[in-house]
C-alpha cells in the first residue's frame, strides 16, 4: 500500500523537529519543567541554524474584531510548524484543542506536541 505524501505535509521539517526532540529527551531525560526543554530546543534550533520564533504572538480574530487577548505559540519552526512543548503525565485533549486553535489563528497547517514528561518522548502530530 502506498501512502500519499498529502497525509504528511511538511514531513521533512517535522521529522527534523522530532529528531531534535528525541535528542533533547535522550540528553536530559524526563522530569524537568517545560521551560528547561524549551531552552534546550532553542539551543538546538540555533545550533542547527533552523528558522524559528519562540513565544510567537498571534491575534485571535472574532467576527469583525481582534479580541484583546493574544496567544503565544511555544515555537513556530520554518514559519510553518507550530511546536508545543509539554512536560507532564500525558498529552491531554485540551493540549490537542489548544494546538488546533493555534493552527487556526496562525495559518500554519501542521502542529507538533512533544511531551517530555514520560520515560519515552510522547509525540502528537496535528494537520489542519
Amino acid at each position: 500500500m502506498k501512502i500519499r505524501q498529502s497525509y504528511f505535509p511538511l514531513k521533512k521539517e517535522t521529522n527534523l523537529i522530532i529528531k531534535t526532540g528525541i535528542e533533547i529527551h535522550r540528553t536530559l531525560g524526563f522530569g524537568f519543567l517545560e521551560i528547561v526543554y524549551k531552552d534546550a530546543f532553542e539551543y538546538e534550533l540555533r545550533e542547527g541554524k533552523v528558522l524559528f520564533e519562540r513565544e510567537k504572538m498571534y491575534d485571535v480574530p472574532y467576527k469583525k474584531i481582534i479580541l484583546p487577548h493574544k496567544f503565544f505559540a511555544d515555537f513556530v519552526v520554518f514559519d510553518e510548524v507550530i511546536l508545543e512543548i509539554k512536560a507532564k503525565e500525558g498529552i491531554a485533549p485540551e493540549d490537542l484543542a489548544q494546538t488546533l486553535n493555534y493552527l487556526k489563528c496562525s495559518g500554519c497547517k501542521v502542529g507538533l506536541i512533544l511531551n517530555f514528561g514520560k520515560m519515552k518522548l510522547d509525540i502528537k502530530r496535528i494537520v489542519f
